[in-house]
C-alpha cells in the first residue's frame, strides 16, 4: 500500500528524493506532493526546468496509479503530455495533485494539476500533465 509514510521511507537516494519531492496526501482517488524550488531545479535562465515539472507530475501520477491498480500489479508510463502555463522561480512552492481519469484493466490515465505558490500571491495553476500508464500483471515464478 502506497502511503505518504511508505513514500518517505523510499525517497532517500531515489530520483524523486534527490529532487526534493515530498508527498502531501496519497489516497485512493487523489495523490499530491510538492517541492520548494531551489537552485538545482532551475535552468540557466533562472526558471524551473521543464524536467522538474515533468518529474514532479510523473511522480505524483505514479503514487495515484499504485492506488488505482490491484495489489501485486505494477505499471510503466507509456505516454505523458505536459503544458506549462507559468514560470517557477527560486523559493516558489510547486504543488502537484493527481486524480485518476480512467483506471482500467490494462491502462490507467492520471491528470495532474500543478500549482505555483508564491509568498504574497494567490496559488496559480502553472501546469497540467496527463499521464497514461500501462498496467503490468504479476509475473509467475
Amino acid at each position: 500500500m502506497i502511503t505518504p509514510e511508505s513514500v518517505r521511507a523510499f525517497l532517500p537516494g531515489s530520483f524523486p528524493g534527490d529532487l526534493g519531492i515530498e508527498p502531501i496526501e496519497i489516497e485512493d482517488h487523489v495523490a499530491s506532493g510538492h517541492i520548494v524550488v531551489d537552485k538545482r531545479h532551475l535552468h540557466p535562465g533562472g526558471f524551473v526546468h521543464g524536467g522538474v515539472w515533468t518529474a514532479l507530475g510523473d511522480t505524483v501520477a505514479a503514487w495515484a496509479t499504485f492506488r488505482a491498480i490491484p495489489p501485486g500489479h505494477n505499471f510503466t508510463t507509456i505516454e505523458l503530455k505536459l503544458n506549462v502555463f507559468a514560470a517557477g522561480v527560486l523559493g516558489d512552492e510547486i504543488v502537484a495533485t493527481g486524480v485518476p481519469l480512467h483506471a482500467g484493466r490494462s491502462t490507467v490515465v492520471i491528470e495532474v494539476r500543478i500549482e505555483r505558490r508564491r509568498e504574497g500571491q494567490d496559488p496559480r495553476l502553472a501546469a497540467n500533465l496527463i499521464v497514461t500508464q500501462f498496467v503490468l500483471f504479476p509475473q509467475n515464478g
